[in-house]
């Protein structure tokens, strides 16, 4: 199969054991570009499988959806980065502190212990909520109204990207070739590129992006759905 097709295929370890979920990485190698592990696989097998599916050469997308306070998640980050796992998510209600300080955290351990930086999935509302969902704990919003929210949220790191790129431009210049040039040098080089990448991810509707994105695009209020991905719509 060529590469990039096979890149847009993740297969879900959606099995009970680790004996299962290693037949279906055999038989599936080389053919897909990502396997996911969540909830059921992890708490049943842990991370010593994730590492097994790692150092066999295949991507893995840590599906546990972190939902914490800031420090915690910060922490779980951490130690997904060092799993090798090529992507991880966590619920952008936790907010903006939790999902800044998550992305610092896997930047730096990223830079300093040598590991590739996997990308952050914010999760707005899970498909099985609906406005009863949303009202038993305590949302008295729609999802119509969570999910471009939500959105939104997200996007405030591609603006947080520019603002720190800015910080590192010499003197008052706007141009983009001084802004390139200032990057290479800069201490802050991983966090902007990370801020960058899922900013400019959810604007294009890049996978992963584009499995909530044309959701949160159609039921976007107007004003919202100029940061949403045309593409999507």
């Amino acid at each position: 199969m060529e590469t990039a097709e096979k890149n847009r295929l993740i297969v879900a370890l959606d099995v009970e054991t680790a004996s299962e979920a290693s037949r279906l990485v055999s038989a599936l190698r080389g053919v897909v570009g990502m396997f996911k592990v969540g909830s059921q696989l992890f708490t049943a097998a842990g991370p010593a499988l994730v590492r097994e599916i790692v150092n066999s050469g295949e991507r893995v997308f840590l599906d546990l959806k972190f939902h914490d306070i800031p420090n915690t998640v910060a922490a779980a980050g951490i130690e997904a980065t060092r799993l090798g796992v090529s992507i991880f998510n966590l619920h952008a209600a936790g907010g903006s502190e939790m999902m800044r300080r998550t992305a610092n955290a896997v930047a730096e351990c990223a830079a300093s212990e040598g590991f590739t930086r996997p990308l952050i999935i914010a999760v707005t509302v899970l498909t099985s909520a609906d406005a009863g969902t949303l009202a038993e704990v305590g949302s008295g919003l729609d999802p119509e109204v969570l999910v471009p929210r939500l959105a939104l949220l997200a996007e405030a790191c591609l603006l947080m990207a520019f603002v720190l790129l800015a910080g590192q431009i010499p003197g008052d210049s706007l141009l983009i070739r001084d802004a390139a040039a200032a990057l290479p040098a800069s201490p802050q080089r991983d966090l902007i590129l990370a801020l960058l990448i899922a900013g400019l991810g959810m604007k294009a509707g890049l996978v992963p992006f584009h499995f909530w994105m044309p959701l949160a695009y159609s039921v976007a209020p107007t004003p919202a759905s100029a940061v949403l991905p045309s593409g999507s719509s």
